[in-house]
């Protein structure tokens, strides 16, 4: 074999191995991901039915239910719009409380429209709100504030409130 052809296959070869590596990393980093879903993208049937995924929102009062026997628990994540119950078979993290953010992961069930959740991530402090909650509880009340804003009589917005 000549040095060309030794060079033309190093290269090949090379060229090769770099594209199976990036199928392999590819491949891997796929089954890890974790996407975050707001309650109003899993009612709206965003989030899929068949993948492991994070739901965030904070946990409804009054939402709280726990089985008589058992580690089981159910309670509702809400984003202020749309509400998703969430069924969990564990002991729940100290700072998990209603009226609290929390972040849950695992998967819809289809049959019955619950999220069956593997971990729940409850805030660690009294200011903490996971950023993705933050952010979705802040555009439904931007948007609640769109749909209440006053009219005058001649039905123009008068950016004030009419006491």
């Amino acid at each position: 074999m000549k040095a060309r052809q030794k060079r033309i296959l190093l290269v090949v070869l090379g060229i090769a191995g770099v594209a199976l590596a990036s199928a392999l990393i590819v491949t891997s980093l796929r089954g890890n991901l974790n996407y975050y879903f707001t309650p109003e993208k899993v009612v709206a049937g965003e989030a899929p039915a068949d993948q492991r995924f994070r739901l965030g929102g904070m946990v409804r009062q009054g939402s709280l239910k726990r089985d008589g026997e058992g580690l089981g628990v159910e309670f509702v994540l809400t984003d202020y719009k749309k509400d998703v119950t969430v069924r969990y078979e564990g002991i729940l993290p100290d700072l998990f409380k209603e009226q609290q953010a929390a972040v849950v992961k695992g998967e819809l069930d289809a049959t019955t429209g619950k999220f069956i959740a593997m971990e729940v991530l409850a805030k660690h402090d009294e200011s903490y709100m996971p950023p993705e909650v933050t952010d979705s509880i802040d555009k439904s009340k931007l948007e609640e504030m769109e749909k209440n804003k006053p009219v005058n009589p001649m039905g123009k917005y008068t950016g004030e409130s009419l006491k």
